[in-house]
């Protein structure tokens, strides 16, 4: 399946040109020559990799960056911006906002072309194996084991503990997990995600009342920790109901 690209670039001349020299190297294209709705249409399409025009007229492309980045279904696809600032200030400024590289215009559309195949380089297949400590997670086979012992988790208790797995370190708000996890199309609320927190310590912390892999971040929400190691300030949970808790 060939990568999909999204290019957000409002100068029609250059669109066109990225888009017809990136097809040929076999890339699908999707994307917008305005601004306004450029993070919508990443959510909805999922690209592989963003080519981001900072200097756009209806918006700006830094802030696109950072909506993309605040995004748990988009905040691990490179971005790189095309822009004609080029001052040290401006790239500083770019990546500290998460993008992946800078390129400024005037530019070698090959040069775009090795800059964009270096970031798929970069992109190990998705494992099928994700471990932390003795814990492991089996994409394959749907299982999990704990110290080399199954555990028993239902479809959703799953799909949250592989998502968490596969992106250790990164924040998420209970939104993005129940985005992310359960879907848009949900009757449940954010209160559902601290339940689902709880069992799944339950299960595979040594310690649920002081959790080593699932970390809780004040005022926000959680965070897996890809190695196992006391945590210094984790936010108190309240009691749960188990009303809230779905069966599968």
């Amino acid at each position: 399946m060939s990568k999909k690209i999204a290019v957000i670039e409002d100068d029609a001349d250059l669109f066109a040109l990225l888009k017809y020299n990136l097809s040929r190297e076999g890339f699908t294209i999707v994307g917008a020559q305005t601004g306004r709705g450029a993070a919508d249409l990443c959510r909805r399409e999922k690209p592989d990799l963003v080519l981001l025009d900072i200097m756009l007229p209806d918006a700006d492309g830094l802030e696109i960056c950072k909506s993309i980045r605040s995004q748990a279904e988009l905040a691990h696809v490179p971005v790189i911006f095309l822009t004609a600032r080029a001052s040290e200030t401006d790239r500083i400024v770019g990546l500290e906002l998460g993008a992946n590289d800078y390129i400024v215009k005037p530019f070698f559309v090959r040069e775009l072309v090795a800059r964009i195949k270096i970031q798929f380089r970069g992109q190990a297949s998705a494992a099928k194996l994700l471990r932390a400590g003795t814990l492991e997670l089996d994409r394959s086979s749907c299982e999990v084991r704990l110290d080399g012992s199954p555990l028993t988790l239902t479809a959703t208790e799953f799909r949250l503990l592989e998502f968490l797995m596969s992106r250790p370190g990164v924040v998420f708000s209970r939104e993005q997990l129940l985005d992310s996890v359960w879907g848009h199309d949900r009757a449940v609320t954010d209160r559902t995600v601290d339940v689902y927190i709880l069992r799944l310590r339950q299960k595979i912390e040594a310690d649920p009342a002081n959790p080593a892999l699932i970390r809780s971040v004040r005022g926000f929400g959680y965070s897996f920790q890809n190695t196992a190691r006391p945590v210094e300030e984790s936010e108190p949970q309240p009691p749960v109901s188990a009303a809230l808790v779905e069966t599968a």
